[in-house]
């Protein structure tokens, strides 16, 4: 009984039709690590679909372990907090690669900075996939910051789970 219903299982995750990217209407909401220089925290985003490759959505961010300054300060939760609109290019289907897989290069832009990110998609069944995404700001609002202020306006890193909606 126990070999058939893993062969059953088997055969019924194989024959799923996950679909990374489809189009106008299509939802994604995505939480995973963020991962950068001085602190890590979680992330989490969202994509609507509003044509065939592009999609809107919003991003926000939030550092749960940072380091200390030289002076043994702790930033505050403004200096933990990061929130974005986004822009994707889905092209998955422009590189003609496996319909499982998308790749989004995009625009953010926040309260702290003007950014570019560059994001993988793989989605397992058609509700559930990982996500990968490195982000870099363009244009700081601020080009002197220091301190906390440099939390939210380097690279990152971000690593996760995608649910389709």
């Amino acid at each position: 009984m126990k070999k058939t219903f893993s062969i059953l299982l088997i055969l019924t995750v194989c024959l799923m039709n996950a679909q990374a990217y489809k189009g106008k209407g299509d939802y994604k909401f995505q939480i995973g690590a963020n991962i950068q220089n001085g602190g890590s925290g979680i992330q989490l985003s969202s994509d609507y679909g509003y044509g065939e490759n592009i999609s809107f959505g919003l991003v926000a961010s939030y550092l749960l372990s940072v380091d200390e300054n030289l002076l043994g300060d702790k930033p505050e939760f403004i200096d933990r907090f990061d929130f974005k609109a986004r822009f994707n290019a889905n092209l998955g289907n422009v590189l003609k690669l496996d319909p499982k897989i998308d790749v989004y290069p995009g625009l953010n832009i926040g309260p702290r900075n003007f950014g570019a990110h560059l994001g993988f998609r793989y989605f397992f069944t058609d509700g559930f996939g990982l996500f990968s995404e490195a982000g870099i700001p363009v244009a700081q609002y601020d080009p002197s910051a220091y301190g906390f202020d440099k939390l939210n306006n380097q690279f990152v890193f971000n690593i996760g789970v995608s649910f389709n909606l």
